[in-house]
């Protein structure tokens, strides 16, 4: 019932079961600008093509990769389980190319698992057994240690720190170098047209007289306190009160599973500075 063309999912199907309604040549259109849901992958796609690595869904399960294996890492480190101890260097090494080499042709073999178990967050713990059963060669610690993947966690402790990753690089290496080359080229401006006079509108109504540079000087001025906000992260959100989840594990040990800002998992991945 789907149909795959040029790697946009369309269903064949000749009436919508969903509706009932007979499909228009549009459901199995090729993306392009006109076709595409949203103007950012449409109208705008050539603006916004630097932020697919991060805010696409292939940014989303990259980051989920990484913050089960930085969470497998840790409950390792922190000799928790007496089961799972620290990981030897060959261990570490494997697990971490993972994270490191996650393209996105293994984000295709995440979905694909996901058309078995219909569960996005279990497709990436699936994924990454398969990924560490199949490695040559295979460390001896890592064969007894994958069914810690994903350990004492719930989705959300998966998801809310991934959506914290994809901010805070989204931020980092698009959104503020973006803003600084503006302000630096608004500046440029503002001293070479410093002199050429131009008519002031208020209301659509003329008004005093101003200079090009001057009026860009301003726009800098007003830029540059909001390029300091978001370095500091003042728009993000606090994940401070998220919820510590506390599980028993079989023998009595106490397991601590805390997504929130001041915990190891949280401080190695960096979400601290959101």
């Amino acid at each position: 019932e789907i149909a795959e063309v040029t790697g946009v999912q369309t269903c064949a199907l000749p009436i919508c079961r969903m509706c009932n309604a007979p499909r228009d040549s549009a459901s199995t259109a090729t993306l392009s600008q006109l076709t595409a849901v949203s103007p950012i992958d449409g109208r705008y796609a050539d603006k916004t093509v630097s932020l697919r690595e991060y805010f696409s869904e292939f940014g989303l399960i990259k980051y989920r990769v990484q913050v089960e294996i930085a969470w497998l890492l840790r409950l390792a480190k922190e000799r928790i389980l007496p089961q799972l101890p620290p990981f030897d260097a060959a261990s570490i090494s494997l697990l971490q190319s993972i994270a490191d080499n996650f393209d996105v042709a293994e984000a295709e073999r995440v979905k694909a698992i996901e058309r078995t178990t219909n569960h996005d967050v279990k497709a990436v713990e699936y994924y990454l057994k398969e990924k560490v059963a199949a490695a040559k060669p295979l460390p001896a610690q890592l064969s007894q240690a994958t069914e810690f993947i994903h350990f004492a966690c719930t989705s959300e402790d998966i998801n809310n720190l991934s959506y914290a990753l994809m901010l805070r690089d989204a931020r980092a290496k698009v959104l503020l170098p973006t803003m600084r080359k503006i302000v630096d080229k608004l500046v440029q401006m503002a001293h070479s047209l410093a002199e050429v006079p131009m008519l002031s509108h208020t209301h659509g109504q003329p008004a005093t007289p101003t200079t090009v540079g001057k009026e860009m000087a301003n726009v800098v001025a007003r830029l540059r306190p909001q390029i300091a906000a978001l370095e500091r992260g003042d728009a993000a959100a606090d994940d401070d009160d998220t919820d510590t989840h506390v599980k028993q594990y079989a023998g009595g040990a106490c397991v601590c599973c805390i997504n929130s800002a001041h915990t190891p998992v949280t401080l190695r991945l960096g979400c601290s500075v959101m």
